[in-house]
């Protein structure tokens, strides 16, 4: 069967859909179980997609990458999510922070960093989320101070994408104590990882993507120039806020991505698995089980790409990525509980690509907001 065919994608993003697709399957597919198994970044797979174009694709032209739209982002990301989220996170996570940057840096730190980026010479990341902290943005306690003519760091970071190898990283630390203006406390700055003050360490042993790096950071009288404030000073929540939009549609092509394959290996499955003489596919509750997640599935899929299109054309979108986010991420995580159900004592074992689903598939309805969070904008902005 085919879940993720081109009937919703718009027709500028479908080339792309189509040489994610060819990607995906010569060079993502055949390394996703050693990776998940051991562990270890994709490191091959990484370099081979940005020699393909696909890392960094919605850096503009004029600095090295290809301009992709949101549209063209979402098709790629569904496709390469359905064939290892863990390499996926790690191939469409090596520029993190690029697209804030873009918009908001000025024209030096544009020219400086983005086109190593785009080039894959180096990669960079976004440390938002604390030890204590991840959803309320308002309230994160990494300082930052003016000294001169210099910013000075300290606070921590944690579920870092690439902090410990890339070369910068975005930090959304706080500037201000007003408190009467939560949200006007925070602002972001270019900290490249080899100064002093900043340490990071691996997160290991997640129970899934786990071919993708998170990082635990330290900031100690970590020092950067005044110039490596990104955007306003203060103006830090409101931006990052606003990139939610399209990181939740991203997040819902994660989504879609782990469902779309979930369902598509519990089908196999159960056609070639007999039980009392014939193919478990033959039972009427299995069928049921199946439709019912087939119908969620496309649920999410249709609202997914809905929502992409509407924050492509709006800055008033908020509630439309929130429930794509919602839908496809939870949708994901019960194509994989049915999937399980279905392979019966097979589904519990390493081996099977559904138990690594199943477990990729808790981590997006956490990251870019937990969906609590999400339901909170719905109300909120509808």
């Amino acid at each position: 069967m085919e879940l993720l065919d081109e009937s919703l994608v718009p027709e500028s993003a479908r080339t792309a859909k189509r040489e994610a697709r060819a990607f995906a399957r010569d060079y993502i597919e055949p390394n996703a179980e050693r990776h998940f198994d051991d562990g270890t970044y994709p490191t091959a797979v990484v370099d081979a997609a940005s020699d393909a174009g696909f890392v960094g694709i919605e850096i503009g032209e004029e600095y090295g990458g290809r301009g992709a739209s949101l549209l063209e982002s979402l098709a790629i990301t569904e496709e390469f999510f359905r064939a290892d989220a863990g390499i996926g996170m790690a191939i469409r996570g090596r520029s993190f922070g690029a697209n804030i940057l873009e918009r908001y840096g000025t024209e030096r730190q544009k020219r400086t960093l983005l086109p190593p980026i785009a080039s894959g010479e180096e990669f960079a990341g976004m440390a938002i989320s604390e030890p204590e902290t991840g959803s309320d943005l308002a309230g994160m306690t990494t300082a930052a101070e003016r000294d001169g003519g210099e910013w000075v760091i300290d606070g921590e970071k944690y579920w870092i994408g690439n902090g410990i190898d890339a070369d910068w990283i975005l930090v959304y630390a706080k500037t201000g104590s007003d408190s009467e203006d939560r949200h006007g406390n925070h602002s972001l700055f270019v900290v490249p990882t080899d100064e002093p003050g900043y340490t990071a360490e691996h997160i290991p042993e997640k129970i899934g993507m786990r071919a993708s790096q998170q990082a635990h950071i330290e900031f100690d009288d970590c020092r950067v120039p005044e110039a490596n404030l990104v955007g306003e000073e203060g103006a830090g929540f409101r931006t990052v806020a606003e990139f939610f939009d399209h990181g939740r549609v991203s997040t819902s092509g994660h989504g879609l991505g782990i469902a779309a394959a979930a369902l598509e290996e519990t089908w196999d499955f159960v056609e070639q698995r007999e039980e009392f003489g014939r193919p478990v596919g033959d039972f009427q509750s299995v069928q049921h089980d199946l439709a019912d997640a087939r119908t969620e599935f496309e649920s999410a899929r249709a609202l997914t790409w809905r929502a992409a299109e509407r924050v492509e054309g709006s800055e008033e979108a908020t509630d439309w990525a929130a429930m794509a986010k919602t839908k496809a991420t939870e949708t994901a995580v019960e194509c994989t509980e049915t999937g399980m159900c279905l392979h019966g004592g097979r589904g519990v074992l390493n081996e099977r690509r559904i138990s690594r689903l199943y477990r990729d598939a808790r981590l997006p309805i956490i990251y870019e907001g937990v969906n609590e969070i999400q339901r909170d904008l719905i109300y909120r902005n509808t």
